[in-house]
């Protein structure tokens, strides 16, 4: 299964979800797909869809899913992760009227150069290319879901030794 969530934003993100959906409807995806549409005017003709979901929900279809595709909200994206998945993210662009500005595009392309754990498609024309090679895209990544907190831990047991 594929999973796509866009987000709550109250603007439209049609962008991504038209693609999905033709991807899906050509053949180009054979999975099942689920889409949470949020605000997104567009109806999905080939795929299952939802405007908006329970976190369980979410949680659930992306711990299904064997592709996640997300806008470039940090939590969208960051869920993914936690769940040992390399999610897709195609962030919203204000030129497209998706957002008030390019933070997401900026965040997302900050993240996967330092983190190495995300594809980032800031050209939806690869959006395909992306997804049909998505397993040989995820070999090449050398990141993966770092927590701080082992490092923090080290460093204060040092200190509360250094204390005592």
């Amino acid at each position: 299964m594929i999973f796509v969530t866009v987000g709550t934003h109250e603007q439209p993100f049609d962008r991504l979800v038209r693609v999905i959906d033709a991807l899906k409807g050509s053949g180009v995806i054979t999975e099942d797909v689920m889409i949470q549409t949020g605000y997104t005017d567009y109806e999905p003709k080939n795929c299952s869809f939802s405007k908006l979901l329970p976190y369980n929900e979410m949680v659930k279809n992306v711990e299904q899913a064997r592709i996640v595709i997300t806008h470039g909200g940090p939590s969208s994206f960051i869920m993914p992760l936690q769940v040992g998945k390399t999610p897709i993210v195609v962030p919203r662009q204000e030129k497209f009227g998706e957002h008030v500005n390019d933070h997401q595009l900026v965040f997302a392309l900050e993240v996967a150069k330092r983190q190495k754990n995300i594809l980032v498609v800031e050209d939806i024309t690869r959006l395909e290319e992306v997804i049909v090679n998505y397993d040989s895209a995820v070999s090449k990544l050398s990141g993966g879901v770092t927590s701080n907190n082992e490092k923090f831990m080290e460093g204060f047991k040092a200190l509360v030794e250094e204390l005592f």
